[in-house]
C-alpha cells in the first residue's frame, strides 16, 4: 500500500509517498481503508525532530483519518466490517480522565500514521462517522476538535452566554474553537494578524475580532466586551499581556500551545484577587472525543476546509500547511 513516510528529520523534504507493507489487524483491532487523512501543524515539527517523544524515522505520518472498515482482528464483532468511522488519534490515554498517562501517545508517530492507504487501530478508537459529513470533513476534526473540546468543556467549563476570547483564530484548534462556541451559545471574540481572517471568523459567527498587530489592541478589548470571562489561547507568550487585564472575576485561561514563546508573565495579585485559572491542556481522552463528535452530530457542525490534495501529493500538502496555509483545515484524500 502507498504511504507518506518520514525517512530522516532534516525538513519537508524527508517526507515522500512510498510503497509499505499492508497491515493485518491484530486481537482487539480493525483495519480500516482510509478515504481521508488531515493535516496539524504537528506534522511540520515532527519533520524538524522537535515534537515531544519523537522516534527514529521512518515512519507513517498523520493522526487524523476516517475510512471504512475492511477486516478485524480476533475477539471484535465482525458486523463491523463495513461501517464507515472516523478514528481517534490517540493511544493508551490510561485510566484517569483528568490528564494522560505516561504511555500517552497519538498516531503519526509513534503509532502507525493516517496519510496512508490503510491503517490498524483498537476497535474502540473506530467510532461512527457522523452521517452528515463527508470523510473528507470528518477526518479534518480529529486532533485539533478534540483539543479545543477537551479545553473549553472539559477544562474551563465555558457556558452559554460567556464571553470567550480565542486568540490566532486561524489555527485548526482555534477555529474549532470558535465553532464549538457559538454553537453552545457563548459570544466569542478572536485575534489574528489578518484583518481577512478576522472577517472569515466573523462570518463563521464571532461577534468581532482584534488584530494583534495593533499595538493598541489591548486597550481597546475591555471596553469593546465588557470583559472576558474563558481565554482560548496557544500563544500566551505574545498575547497574555494583552489581555489580562480584560479578565473577569473567575476567568478561565486555557493554554494549549506555545506558539512564539515559552514563558509568559503573570500579574500575581490580578490573579488572586479576581480568583483567575491558568489551565493547561492538550488533546483529550477516548470519551471526550466521542461526547464531541455526539455534540458535531446533534448541531450539524461542519469544518472549514482550505484545501484538498492527493496522497500522491501529500508531501506538497506539507509545503501548503507550511508556507500558504490560511484559515480551515488540509486534507488528503486517497
Amino acid at each position: 500500500m502507498k504511504a507518506l513516510v518520514l525517512e530522516a528529520t532534516d525538513g519537508l523534504q524527508c517526507a515522500v509517498v512510498k510503497e509499505v507493507e499492508t497491515p493485518s489487524p491484530k486481537a482487539g483491532e480493525v483495519l480500516v481503508a482510509l478515504k481521508a487523512a488531515a493535516l496539524n501543524h504537528r506534522e511540520l515539527w515532527i519533520t524538524r525532530g522537535q515534537y515531544p517523544g519523537m522516534v527514529a524515522p521512518p515512519f507513517t505520518m498523520g493522526c487524523d483519518g476516517a475510512g471504512i472498515i475492511e477486516s478485524v482482528g480476533e475477539g471484535v464483532d465482525k458486523r463491523r466490517i463495513g461501517e464507515a468511522v472516523v478514528l481517534y488519534p490517540g493511544l493508551n490515554w490510561g485510566s484517569d480522565p483528568r490528564f494522560p498517562a505516561a504511555a500517552f501517545a497519538t498516531l503519526g508517530m509513534p503509532g502507525p500514521g493516517t496519510i496512508a492507504e490503510k491503517i490498524n487501530v483498537a476497535a474502540a478508537s473506530a467510532v461512527a462517522k457522523p452521517a452528515h459529513l463527508s470523510f473528507e470533513q470528518s477526518a479534518a476534526i480529529g486532533l485539533a476538535g478534540l483539543t479545543a473540546w477537551r479545553g473549553l468543556f472539559t477544562k474551563a467549563g465555558l457556558k452559554s452566554g460567556e464571553k470567550l476570547l480565542v486568540t490566532g483564530i486561524g489555527g485548526g484548534v482555534a477555529l474549532f474553537a470558535l465553532q464549538f462556541a457559538t454553537k453552545l451559545g457563548a459570544v466569542v471574540y478572536v485575534t489574528s494578524g489578518s484583518a481577512d481572517t478576522i472577517a472569515r471568523a466573523a462570518s463563521l459567527g464571532a461577534k468581532a475580532g482584534f488584530n494583534y498587530r495593533d499595538e493598541g489592541w489591548k486597550k481597546v478589548l475591555p471596553k469593546a466586551t465588557g470583559g472576558i470571562d474563558v481565554v482560548f489561547d496557544g500563544a500566551p507568550a505574545s498575547s497574555y499581556s494583552n489581555y489580562g487585564r480584560a479578565l473577569n472575576v473567575g476567568a478561565r485561561v486555557v493554554v494549549y500551545g506555545s506558539t512564539g514563546g515559552l514563558q509568559f508573565n503573570v500579574n500575581a495579585p490580578e490573579l488572586f484577587l479576581k480568583n483567575i485559572s491558568i489551565i493547561g491542556t492538550n488533546i483529550g481522552n477516548l470519551d471526550e472525543f466521542i461526547a464531541m463528535f455526539a455534540f458535531i452530530r446533534e448541531q450539524r457542525l461542519e469544518p472549514l476546509i482550505e484545501r484538498s490534495f492527493s496522497l500522491d501529493t501529500s508531501a506538497a500538502a506539507l509545503g501548503f500547511l507550511q508556507d500558504s496555509h490560511q484559515i480551515g483545515k488540509i486534507v488528503i484524500t486517497m
